[in-house]
């Protein structure tokens, strides 16, 4: 068996296209090999920040054989005396054969005459020349670019092929670059090794790039990196900040990797924590040093107790130069340091308050105002939000002050050089100034969350001016006409409804979102004469686009599909469904508790059964006591009063539920599962279907209270037997 090499040779790759460009080749090459029957025993995808290569490892020479076959006529309609007949002739001829060549087989219809097809493997070099340029074509990604007068459109220009089948170079076209790549053995090493590099064989790859300074090997490069950290803090002396992110962002970086350990001069510790990381991390990709043992304060004003005036990179360079290194990292970043020290000092030079009037100078979106105007209306919903939540009125006001202040620092100098820092920045503006701390904090953390991982804000004030935050962005772009589409949400729309639900959930907040939905759309059509929306047509849109973003936050909490559609499906009405979005969650939660502790399926049985048979009377949904409807004295049998006093019992749970009762009436509906399975299949069960109208009727009337009650948790005709 032989090797393929694939090396397609850039300018330095985006550091994000690395994985995506894994899985696409990966993809594609195991689907056209799969698909000609070529023989492979693995395919491997790597990229450093110069190249993407593909290695197929015992991948065969030739395709296998395809042999097909194809019935014809019956045998006694292709011979006749043992000669064929022309019906024989001109089926063999359609494949190429002579009738002799025919085969007769024996099938449930009697005999047919068969014709065997033989289609010859094919070489491999072939079916790769013809591959490879489409698998290269395929890779996708955000800003390919044309170069030169081609019209060949990649991440960055190709400058470089190597395409071989073990020793011998493999040829191919791939059309449109300019120059013209020639496809050969001839890669390159490390930019500070030399300038070109033959490889000799496809197995000998790897190795010959890492004796030129490359690990070719993604995986490869990032255990290293990771390890050169560890080591480097083998002593826990300090806490090395280094995340996922920034550390697969590190690997497609560098082809051999480097750890350096440079410095700042302390007095920058006077700077706040986030502007020294952000800078680190975000801008220059180092790797901060925390002290160990420190709890940090996320208002901190200064690094003195959090950070150690030291931190690590991750070089691409050669290791005769770290002192060159070091010093060209540390005069960077005292720069950048030095600019943050600046744009502070300014910005302290101007009051929270002054900078709010510059929001007026700042454009929210087309037709929907300035970023002052936007801050107007979130006031006004968290005024309005705090209010049905049942705040006191010190938290109401304190919850005004957060959103008043929480887009001032937009217009503040570091949030123009680094965006980053939105809120953060303003909260520690706010501190400096003498405002409270849980004020400041609320700012600070009204932009969580910032995805369903994230966590949220840790005050109420937060969590309101949050909630406000997203129902103003909600209601302006639905407003203004846009709707996220497919997987084009510009305006993250879904990701704030996301929000909302996740806080609500996490507090256990019992907030109507039908009435937020339905008064903010009466005051925005007061505040934007100028824009025609029907209101009755937006508030279905809504309630709907939140039935979504429902069931997939419980699909990402694992809740079971069909307790979801049990709970929150089309079963449900959406305006139910928003009454108490947390009500939701935590029966889904419930009923995911009572399944795995193996007490929902006994209860399931019969409030299915007893569902289905309700169905036949016209029994309000929302009937749940049974002396509405039911005559005792047209009981025949002792279960019949055993399922009504069960009802009976059950129905101050059902009454005016909360989270206490919920869980009360599912216990109460599993402790009566037995009484209620006798009604049907116990010794003394009845026949709900009796010739007895009356009795018949009654007998239903109760199953529907049963299924009435069972509803106000969830319908469990939806779960799965």
């Amino acid at each position: 068996m032989s090797t393929y090499l694939l090396e397609i040779g850039t300018e330095e790759l985006p550091a994000d296209l690395a994985e995506s460009v894994i899985s696409q080749l990966e993809l594609n090459a195991n689907k056209d090999l799969n698909s000609s029957r070529i023989r492979f025993s693995e395919i491997r995808v790597t990229t450093t920040p110069r190249r993407i290569a593909l290695m197929i490892d015992g991948i065969a020479l030739f395709s296998e054989d395809n042999i097909q076959e194809r019935k014809g006529p019956p045998v006694s309609q292709a011979f006749n005396n043992g000669k064929a007949t022309k019906a024989a002739i001109g089926f063999a001829k359609r494949y190429d054969l002579l009738p002799e060549e025919l085969e007769i087989r024996e099938t449930t219809k009697g005999e047919f005459v068969f014709a065997r097809l033989l289609e010859k493997g094919k070489p491999v070099e072939c079916l790769l020349a013809e591959y490879v340029p489409v698998w290269i074509r395929k890779i996708q990604g955000r800003r390919f670019m044309r170069w030169g007068q081609g019209d060949f459109r990649f991440s960055r220009p190709i400058r470089w092929i190597v395409s071989l089948l073990d020793s011998e170079v493999l040829p191919f076209q791939l059309l449109g670059c300019d120059p013209e790549i020639e496809i050969g053995n001839i890669s390159r090493p490390h930019r500070l090794h030399g300038s070109e590099l033959q490889i000799k064989n496809a197995k000998t790859y790897c190795d010959q790039l890492q004796d030129f300074g490359v690990i070719v090997d993604r995986q490869s490069r990032l255990s290293c990196i990771n390890s050169l950290i560890i080591n480097h803090n083998i002593n826990k002396k300090f806490k090395p900040d280094l995340s996922d992110q920034l550390l697969n962002e590190l690997t497609d970086l560098v082809e051999n990797p480097l750890l350096v350990k440079a410095g700042f001069d302390e007095s920058f510790l006077e700077l706040p924590p986030e502007v020294l990381t952000t800078v680190m991390k975000v801008h220059q990709r180092y790797i901060p040093m925390y002290k160990v043992n420190v709890e940090i304060d996320p208002l901190s004003l200064n690094s003195k107790n959090i950070l150690l005036p030291y931190f690590l990179c991750i070089s691409n360079g050669l290791s005769t130069a770290k002192e060159k290194i070091i010093l060209g990292n540390e005069k960077v970043l005292k720069a950048r340091f030095s600019d943050a020290s600046f744009f502070i000092k300014s910005d302290l030079l101007v009051d929270s308050n002054s900078r709010i009037d510059k929001l007026k100078n700042v454009s929210f979106a087309e037709g929907l105002g300035s970023l002052y105007d936007r801050v107007g209306r979130i006031k006004w919903l968290t005024k309005f939000i705090t209010k049905k939540l049942n705040f006191d009125q010190e938290d109401i006001e304190k919850s005004v002050k957060v959103a008043y202040f929480s887009k001032h620092d937009l217009v503040s100098n570091m949030v123009d050089e680094f965006p980053e820092l939105q809120g953060i920045i303003g909260s520690k503006y706010l501190l400096h100034e003498g405002e409270s701390r849980e004020v400041c904090l609320g700012v600070l953390e009204h932009y969580k969350p910032k995805g369903s991982a994230d966590t949220l804000p840790s005050n109420i004030f937060g969590n309101a001016v949050s909630l406000a935050e997203r129902f103003e962005l909600l209601f302006s772009i639905f407003v203004k006409g846009e709707r996220p589409t497919g997987s084009s949400d510009p305006y993250a729309l879904r990701r704030a409804a996301n929000g909302i639900l996740l806080i609500l959930w996490n507090n256990d907040w019992q907030l109507n979102i039908n009435e937020i939905i339905d008064d903010s759309l009466i005051y925005w059509q007061q505040i934007f004469p100028s824009i025609s929306f029907n209101k009755s047509c937006l508030l279905k849109e809504f309630t709907e686009f939140f039935r979504q973003r429902t069931i997939s936050l419980l699909e990402e909490k694992e809740i079971d599909f069909d307790i979801i559609q049990a709970i929150a499906g089309d079963t449900t009405p959406t305006s139910k469904l928003l009454e108490d979005p947390a009500d939701v969650e935590f029966r889904a939660t419930l009923l995911m508790d009572m399944r795995k502790n193996d007490t929902l399926n006994s209860l399931q049985a019969v409030v299915t059964r007893a569902s289905k048979l309700a169905d036949k009377n016209s029994i309000l949904n929302n009937v749940i006591d049974p002396l509405d409807f039911v005559d005792k004295s047209l009981f025949e049998k002792e279960c019949e009063n055993q399922m009504f006093n069960v009802l009976e019992r059950l129905k101050a749970l059902a009454t005016n539920v909360d989270r206490v009762k919920y869980k009360s009436l599912a216990d109460g509906l599993v402790s009566s599962a037995e009484i209620l399975s006798n009604f049907f299949d116990g010794e003394g069960s009845v026949m709900v279907m009796t010739d007895n109208i009356k009795i018949r009727n009654n007998r239903i009337n109760l199953l529907s209270i049963l299924r009435n009650q069972s509803l106000i948790i969830a319908d469990f005709s939806k779960l799965n037997q």
